[in-house]
């Protein structure tokens, strides 16, 4: 039985005059991603060097506790955590969509070129000895520059889900090589600072990296979820169906697919390019709630928590050493990848 089937029908909930549909069971799975995601925050928070008790942080976020358990909290440990949030919501959220236009559950940033295409970015300032902000200012220019000019190879004939995957897929291939190369241009102790970015790290993370990604996500969340979340449940009976709704398809692919680059650049500006997140939460998501669509908030959840609860793994799995998050995600994701190919395969889809 398929999961069309399975699905109950939504709820609409009326508010001063307006109504909203959604779907018990998908609300019930934001919650409990957004549960599972504060409370890994919560000990992410009071674990470390100095260790706090949950009580204590949550004190301490309130504006009490002791000056020391402030510094530590609010100071030095809640920008990273609050960055692995934001990550991985809007590396989930990009994920979701790509995945609902190209209509392949393989479809995501990274392996449609767009996070090679900021690390070329990030690395060409690199190469020509910027800062750390001129780094994150140079990832999203080339995951902008690179959504661009895959819009540009895609569009002949219309911006079609395969010859989309094809023109990313291959564009991932060139930018890898590109990047290799500029790697090799590269001081040493640069080139050290460039290959821990692109393994995808938290460490050092400050409210620099915080504040861009919070305001993307508060402005494109409820506008891609409220705004554009019918229109596209709409694309997905296709071009023909959803112009006979009112919906113009290629204008709404244009746009979602300029949100959803956005949101995987500057993702990619503060974290590095973090793989598989995007790839991995939508499908969880789908899972989770049992329904149909692209499941935008559910997605956006759970990468949030995903991403937290990597990066937590990532810095006491192995004791007195930190790993970078990207290898906690790569390890989870390739395991996932593999999974999904060998159940599309069975089911006759490869």
């Amino acid at each position: 039985m398929s999961t069309l089937s399975r699905s109950r029908p939504p709820r609409t909930l009326r508010i001063a005059g307006c109504s909203v549909r959604y779907r018990p069971r998908a609300l019930a799975a934001c919650g409990g991603a957004l549960l599972v995601a504060l409370l890994v925050a919560v000990l992410a928070l009071g674990h470390g060097d100095y260790p706090i008790a949950p009580a204590d942080v949550m004190r301490a976020l309130a504006g009490g506790g002791s000056p020391a358990e402030d510094f530590v909290v609010n100071r030095l440990r809640l920008p990273r955590v609050a960055t692995a949030l934001l990550v991985g919501a809007a590396l989930a959220l990009a994920g979701a969509l790509f995945q609902t236009l190209v209509r392949n559950p393989l479809g995501s940033p990274d392996v449609l070129g767009f996070t090679q295409g900021a690390s070329t970015g990030a690395l060409l300032v690199v190469v020509a000895g910027g800062s750390s902000r001129a780094l994150a200012g140079g990832a999203v220019a080339g995951g902008l520059l690179t959504g661009a000019a895959i819009h540009a190879l895609a569009r002949r004939g219309g911006l079609q889900g395969a010859r989309l995957v094809l023109v990313g897929i291959g564009t991932a291939a060139i930018l890898t090589g590109v990047n290799g190369y500029l790697l090799t241009r590269t001081q040493l102790m640069d080139a050290a600072r460039a290959v821990l970015w692109l393994t995808g790290s938290l460490d050092g993370r400050g409210w620099e990296q915080v504040w861009p990604l919070a305001v993307a996500l508060a402005v494109l969340l409820p506008l891609v979820v409220l705004g554009c979340g019918p229109a596209l449940r709409a694309l997905e009976l296709g071009d023909d169906a959803a112009a006979g709704l009112g919906v113009r398809p290629e204008r709404l692919r244009l746009a979602l697919l300029g949100a959803a680059v956005l949101l995987a650049a500057l993702a990619a500006a503060a974290a590095g390019p973090v793989n598989f997140v995007a790839l991995t939460a939508p499908q969880l998501a789908r899972r989770v709630t049992g329904a149909p669509g692209p499941n935008l908030a559910a997605s956006a959840c759970t990468g949030a928590a995903l991403l937290v609860t990597a990066d937590f793994a990532a810095q006491h799995l192995v004791a007195g050493h930190q790993l970078p998050v990207g290898v906690v995600t790569g390890v989870l994701g390739g395991g996932h990848l593999l999974w999904l190919l060998a159940a599309r395969r069975r089911a006759g889809h490869l």
